[in-house]
């Protein structure tokens, strides 16, 4: 009886998967839908606790012109992250803290964010692109991009400290510590 249980562990095994393969094939097969893999799906570049990044895809029959659409792209992306996550970060400090205009101070300093972000933003690096040939001669030009949490926060923090009014209410390290946590969060989310 032994020997017969024993015998059938490598038959389970290999049953099972193939079960697994099959499971892929036959979706396909029913469905007619096809998995495809999208460049730059892996977590280096995603964002994470030290950069914001982005990844786009720009398609025309110019390649040059594929690239300049591709990036501008991923880096509207990733100016709308940044704006997205600073406006996070002024809502939670704002409320954390009492300010004499709340209100003032929130319009004030996420313009300053976005004035920052706008010049930052032409400051990104490239970290990868792809090129591919389509079947209707067109090209895919696909680019991801990063920008340093480090240098975005400095330039915000510049800009609120030569801000006379803002500066005033403003508390650098309780800043940072929501900036830093929201950082978090957004790597915990790209995992």
């Amino acid at each position: 009886m032994k020997t017969i249980n024993l015998l059938l562990i490598p038959a389970i095994a290999v049953l099972t998967l193939a079960g697994c393969k099959s499971k892929k094939k036959s979706i396909q097969k029913e469905t007619g839908a096809v998995e495809i893999s999208v460049p730059f799906s892996t977590k280096e570049f995603r964002s994470d606790e030290d950069n914001f990044r982005a990844k786009q895809v720009g398609k025309s029959p110019d390649l040059a012109t594929a690239k300049k659409i591709a990036f501008q792209n991923a880096k509207s992306e990733m100016a709308a992250n940044i704006n997205s996550t600073i406006k996070r970060v002024t809502d939670q400090y704002t409320n954390q803290r009492t300010v004499g205009n709340t209100q003032e101070f929130e319009n004030k300093f996420e313009e300053l964010a976005r004035e920052v972000v706008n010049l930052e933003i032409s400051n990104v690096r490239e970290i990868g692109e792809k090129i591919f040939k389509e079947t209707d001669n067109t090209y895919s030009y696909w680019i991801a991009i990063e920008a340093n949490k480090k240098t975005i926060f400095d330039k915000v923090d510049a800009k609120i400290s030569s801000d006379a009014k803002l500066k005033l209410d403003y508390d650098k390290q309780k800043f940072q510590q929501i900036f830093d946590a929201e950082m978090k969060k957004l790597a915990d989310e790209g995992k």
